[in-house]
């Protein structure tokens, strides 16, 4: 991993300070995306592809929240504060795969009420859902649950060559709490 990329993720990895069995599934090939906005931003170089008017929603476990692209300089630590990271909405992590275009895409939300507090709920086989700004509903399945991830534990951003969705949440009031990450397929 580069080693901007790795600060990056060692900087969220203290971010979401907020208030709570692993199974593993083998990763499923990801299927290109059929919404024609996602597949022309990707085919097209002169274009990135972002989460702008895309929503996470995860039924069973009643999350429905925009989802906006995260900024490193608002969300970590400085100066001795818990980061800044804005509520109503989860958050993309920069330089990870935007959703339906191939690969590891990072999202992060508070513990929170109306957020993602319900996470800890999580079950292997849940559907979670990313609906694009086009109205596409591209569809992942809960695949692997890590209720306890170190906060120095990096590895999550990195790319994969299956598309996946990894939802991270915190476990307690301050960026010691080990993390909660929850991995969706697409399939």
């Amino acid at each position: 991993m580069r080693p901007s990329v790795r600060l990056l993720v060692l900087i969220l990895a203290f971010v979401l300070a907020c208030a709570p069995a692993t199974t593993a599934v083998a990763p499923t090939t990801a299927s290109p995306s059929t919404d024609p906005a996602v597949t022309a931003a990707a085919a097209s170089p002169s274009s990135t592809p972002t989460v702008d008017g895309m929503r996470i929603r995860i039924p069973r476990l009643g999350i429905d929240l925009p989802l906006q692209e995260g900024d490193v300089a608002r969300d970590v630590p400085n100066g001795g504060s818990q980061g800044a990271t804005p509520e109503g909405a989860a958050f993309h992590f920069p330089g990870t795969a935007v959703p339906g275009t191939g690969g590891n895409s990072f999202i992060y939300a508070h513990a929170r009420l109306g957020m993602f507090l319900t996470l800890w709920q999580a079950m292997v086989g849940d559907e979670v859902q990313i609906v694009t700004k086009g109205g596409t509903s591209l569809i992942y399945k809960v695949s692997e649950i890590h209720s306890s991830v170190p906060s120095t534990d990096v590895s999550w951003v990195q790319p994969t060559p299956d598309e996946r969705l990894t939802l991270q949440t915190s476990t307690g009031p301050t960026p010691a709490y080990p993390r909660f990450i929850v991995v969706a397929n697409r399939g």
